[in-house]
């Protein structure tokens, strides 16, 4: 399939509109927007997904409750403080949210879902929020999509939005979508949040079974850093305003629809990776041959996670011994003997010994801020990819303040 970029992020397929205002829930009185929200002016059906952390925040609890109920219409989401590890209180704050601006639009509770991202553990400033929850819906408008993508930011330094067109069962639709996440970013759900919007006239399963296979493509694919959020959560709505009959799930129309989201879902998801916090290294690890999927899944997790082999990119260092003994511990079916590993291509390691390859060929390689490393198990003909980055001093000094950071995060 071909794919037409097109502008307005979340606000580019028909009948949705966003905005986002100033509460000041990082810190009193500062100007940037903090809070944001997308509506359908047409009621919608929908899908998520969510963190598989045990520990889930009030408003991933909120949302999926409200998904269980019915389709969701809007969303609601804050920056600044995850409005996790709050207890009840925070159960509360995230329905009010809701509530507020249900009344306002004129839709149910229960049509609105909750997302929130930011420090864990801090309650909300609901009272700094509250004015902010009852103008936004007032100020929605057809442009806003770039507002709602820079509202949902805390330690991302660039906007991550997107808007495609598609033709789907013959008919032309659009998609468009933002997202946030530069740490806490190895998702397994689905810290990181993408809104994903549709006009295209859709049927709940296909939805449903498309965002379960596009995210499983796209955000299961990625790692910064090896921590998985409280608050990660992919919603999406698709309101129908592009006509014609609902794609069903089992048509063709429901695999080019999977396939148009799923492009949609891994430029975001690179993107994460390649705004990680303080990474100066955009690696894509292709783990092949491979005798199970799951083989190949966990040996691209071992050597993504481990932060000496992520250590040694930040330093230009083609090590692949550090590579090999990830390998190794993945708990995968291997043959030490039979293990290839190559860095764009260039052999670093065959059959478990080194490769005759120039050292100087590889340091050239691994100092460049994008290459791909390719691992070969010889066993099979399962494979895996995952996008990952570099460790860095930075990333350790940026993350050992947070509570200092957001000090202001708190109660008012």
């Amino acid at each position: 399939m071909s794919f037409k970029k097109v502008k307005g992020g979340v606000c580019a397929p028909q009948g949705f509109r966003g905005g986002a205002v100033s509460c000041g829930i990082k810190e009193v009185g500062n100007p940037r927007d903090d809070l944001a929200l997308i509506y359908s002016d047409h009621p919608c059906v929908s899908a998520g997904t969510f963190t598989t952390n045990r520990v889930k925040a009030a408003p991933v609890k909120v949302t999926q409750a409200h998904l269980r109920a019915m389709d969701l219409r809007a969303v609601i989401a804050n920056s600044g403080n995850a409005n996790a590890c709050t207890g009840v209180p925070g159960i509360t704050d995230a329905r009010q949210m809701a509530k507020t601006v249900a009344s306002s639009l004129g839709i149910r509770q229960r049509e609105v879902g909750v997302c929130s991202t930011g420090v864990i553990g801090l309650p909300l400033p609901m009272q700094r929020m509250e004015e902010g929850l009852h103008t936004l819906p007032t100020k929605l408008t057809r442009d806003g999509g770039r507002q709602v993508a820079e509202a949902i930011m805390t330690s991302d330094t660039t906007v991550k939005e997107i808007a495609i067109t598609a033709t789907v069962g013959g008919k032309k639709i659009r998609i468009g979508a933002c997202a946030k996440g530069a740490g806490m970013i190895c998702p397994s759900m689905a810290t990181m949040l993408c809104f994903v919007t549709t006009d295209a006239s859709i049927s709940k399963a296909c939805l449903q079974k498309s965002l379960l296979e596009a995210v499983e493509g796209s955000f299961n694919r990625i790692c910064i850093d090896g921590d998985m959020s409280t608050n990660d959560t992919v919603l999406v709505l698709a309101n129908g305003q592009a006509g014609g009959k609902p794609i069903t799930r089992r048509s063709k129309a429901c695999r080019e629809f999977s396939e148009a989201l799923q492009h949609v879902l891994l430029e975001l998801a690179k993107a994460c990776v390649r705004d990680g916090e303080r990474v100066s290294k955009f690696v894509t690890l292709n783990v092949q041959g491979a005798s199970l999927y799951l083989d190949a899944k966990k040996v691209a997790e071992a050597i993504a996670k481990s932060a000496l082999v992520k250590s040694s990119w930040n330093g230009g260092d083609p090590n692949w011994g550090r590579i090999i003994h990830a390998i190794g511990y993945s708990r995968a079916r291997i043959r030490e003997e039979l293990i290839d590993i190559a860095y764009n291509g260039k052999a670093a390691c065959e059959g478990g010994l080194m490769a005759k390859t120039p050292l100087k060929t590889l340091r050239d390689i691994a100092s460049r801020d994008q290459f791909t490393i390719t691992v070969d198990l010889h066993l099979g003909k399962a494979d895996y990819t995952i996008y990952t980055s570099d460790l860095s001093p930075e990333y350790i000094d940026f993350n050992r303040s947070e509570y200092a950071y957001w000090k202001n995060a708190g109660i008012d």
